[in-house]
């Protein structure tokens, strides 16, 4: 599976930015889909994942309320609609796939994932 995402950019705080993450991979609604971030210095994490179906999500704490995560099965792509952007958002974001069996499996972990994407940089800054 081949991932390439984008939407990244330079925004000020309380922005809003959408990402995308597009396959063209045949296969892209057997997955289940994931975004992390990493910013400087730190580890990559968790920021959403969604169930190749779609019905199922998981968002880390720090972005419940602000981020939400979909997915169009049709046009092989994921989503991430950030909105009120704040500065410790700033990170390189990548989507992640992963084939699974069960329609509503949500991954949550780094290592559950298969196949990344080459990262989008977001800058959230005054």
């Amino acid at each position: 599976v081949q991932l390439q995402a984008s939407g990244g950019g330079l925004v000020q705080p309380g922005d809003s930015l959408r990402l995308s993450c597009a396959s063209s991979d045949l296969t892209f609604s057997s997955c289940a889909m994931g975004w992390f971030r990493q910013a400087p210095g730190k580890e990559r994490e968790i920021v959403a994942a969604v169930s190749r179906s779609g019905e199922s999500t998981y968002y880390a704490d720090s972005v419940k309320g602000r981020f939400t995560i979909s997915r169009d099965n049709a046009k092989s792509t994921m989503y991430l609609q950030m909105n009120s952007l704040k500065v410790e958002d700033t990170a390189v974001y990548y989507c992640a796939a992963a084939r699974t069996l069960y329609n509503s499996r949500v991954i949550t972990s780094r290592e559950g994932y298969n196949y990344w994407g080459q990262g989008t940089l977001v800058t959230v800054s005054s």
